[in-house]
């Protein structure tokens, strides 16, 4: 019997072997210390459990050997358990061991073009790293580099329309748009409606990405500091736009408001300064704090300042409670934080930091790489309003949600990517104003894989993997688990989703799927998602 190779797996060779290699030193430990146990045991229960081989020791029957199904069948098993638990053990930022490469594969390249993604303990994030060679990340991959030559010819566009055609002109997705692309050659294969502009939902999150990471790179870090005003006698503490700055005892890798008390604390020390006015400054940013679409638990009021996007039920992703006013909020516990390293401060308020204030302390984010994928991933409403206003401020623009959506809209069109049609008011995809084409989230996807752009290779690493992490960790799970990688965007009576999928021919495509005016929300995602299996299991020529 000839059990087919399945290619997921046949990817994932290179992985399991250096996995094997890891372990293989530490079973061999295990065993060394384990066999005399066993021998002993053995002894124990009688000469019939010795050693076979050994002079006096009897001959144990022989045993009716497995058929080679049977072998088969156990070692894919086998496989299959320990591939999941693998997946399961690297976590939800490296689920395949796919991301770490593509996001080392991008850094190799950058440093050789003396650009660091690392930094000092004391700035949070990815550690220190310098030129290395290219690690392989064959399943995102090919078709980019020199692997291009080893997979067939893209799908045709009348077998891609046999195919999809039917999938996606299910009534339950009410108007639709859709577009596939050869991620390769950037060929479109495969459009109906491709140029309309629907409404997007949470897919504007790869357009705010792909902008972000183009108008900062993806070392920039976001910094929060404290600083003194020798005049008054205050602190104040400054808000950088990072919303995952965190006051849990465990900071996880991200910036520590308890560091930055400690820190400032010893700074205010060295002055002999034990008692100090509080207060925060929140001007980085302007206009309303309020999104278009109210107080909502999906995301905190849009402010600099906040500690652990402002959630008051400990949950670190998806919606939650938030505080009322996330600045004064941070404030309160910087101050609270202030007094266990003795420091008096007094209740907190707003305020602005002159050029005459000295820095006392600050920390950082993980680098803009790190918070793209983690916006991508968890679909992070807060990150993405962030990233936004960060790139209108990166290009010179109002850090506001006009400022904003013009600044995002402009780092596209500095790409060299068309924008007919698209109309961006919000970083997060929530302002059901937004639009966007299939044509341009595809051509975004595609720019993210360009070679000689590796600092937006963090919106494709990012994208959710189906069936294990973030938006679709639940779904795929009878369909094409691992394969998929998409961002998913749901408000009422809109569903998308926009990723890439290697076919079973090798090629990595980009997809764009939009459907508005939806009914049946459930029936309309699994309508998307059999489309995206579809072109998964697709040779399609």
């Amino acid at each position: 019997m000839v059990v087919p190779e399945l290619r997921p797996w046949r990817a994932a060779g290179p992985h399991v072997v250096r996995i094997a290699d890891a372990v293989r030193p530490r079973l061999a430990r295990a065993a060394e210390t384990v066999r005399p146990r066993l021998a002993r045991f053995a002894a124990a229960l009688g000469p019939q459990f010795a050693r076979p081989g050994r002079p006096g020791s009897p001959q144990v029957p022989r045993v009716a050997r497995p058929k080679t199904w049977q072998f088969t069948a156990t070692a894919a098993t086998a496989g299959l358990a320990l591939a999941a638990g693998v997946v399961t053990a690297a976590g939800p930022w490296d689920s395949s061991g796919q991301r770490t490469a593509e996001r080392d594969r991008a850094a190799a390249l950058e440093a050789a073009r003396g650009t660091d993604h690392g930094g000092t303990r004391a700035h949070a994030g990815t550690p220190p790293r310098g030129p290395q060679a290219v690690p392989p990340a064959v399943s995102v991959l090919t078709g980019l580099g020199g692997t291009a030559t080893t997979v067939k010819s893209a799908p045709g566009g009348k077998a891609l329309s046999a195919v999809l055609d039917p999938l996606l002109k299910n009534p339950a997705l009410g108007r639709r748009s859709a577009a596939v692309v050869d991620v390769a050659t950037g060929e479109r294969l495969y459009g109906t409606g491709s140029g309309e502009a629907l409404v997007p939902a949470s897919t504007t999150k790869i357009a705010t990405a792909v902008a972000a990471l183009s108008a900062m790179g993806a070392d920039h870090r976001l910094t929060t500091r404290a600083v003194y005003e020798p005049d008054t006698g205050e602190v104040v503490l400054v808000g950088g736009g990072d919303p995952t700055l965190t006051a849990r005892e465990e900071a996880g890798g991200l910036a520590s408001l308890r560091d930055l008390a400690e820190r400032t604390a010893a700074a205010l020390a060295g002055r002999g300064v034990r008692e100090v006015t509080l207060s925060y400054d929140t001007t980085l940013y302007k206009g309303t704090t309020i999104h278009p679409i109210g107080v909502n638990p999906n995301l905190a009021a849009v402010t600099p300042l906040m500690v652990d996007e402002a959630r008051t039920d400990g949950s670190t992703s998806g919606p939650a409670p938030r505080a009322a006013d996330p600045a004064a909020d941070a404030a309160r516990k910087f101050g609270d934080l202030l007094k266990e390293h003795g420091v008096k401060a007094t209740p907190p308020g707003p305020s602005k930091a002159t050029t005459r204030a000295s820095t006392l302390a600050t920390v950082s984010s993980p680098p803009l790489a790190a918070l793209v994928e983690r916006m991508l991933t968890n679909s992070d409403n807060d990150l993405a309003e962030a990233l936004a206003r960060h790139t209108a401020l990166a290009t010179g623009r109002s850090a506001d949600f006009a400022g904003a959506g013009a600044a995002v809209t402009a780092r596209l069109k500095h790409l060299g990517l068309s924008s007919k049609g698209a109309d961006v008011k919000d970083g997060s995809g929530l302002d059901r104003r937004d639009r966007l084409t299939a044509d341009l989230l595809t051509d975004l996807l595609v720019k993210a894989g360009d070679p000689a752009r590796p600092e937006l290779r963090p919106a494709l690493t990012g994208l959710p993997v189906a069936g294990f992490t973030g938006t679709l960790a639940g779904r795929y799970t009878d369909g094409a688990a691992g394969v998929v990688r998409a961002k998913t965007g749901t408000l009422t009576g809109v569903n998308t989703l926009a990723g890439t999928v290697v076919d079973k021919d090798g090629r990595l495509l980009a997809f764009a799927f939009l459907a508005n005016d939806t009914t049946a929300p459930t029936a309309a995602q699994s309508a998307l998602d059999k489309a995206a299996t579809a072109l998964a299991a697709c040779g399609c020529r």
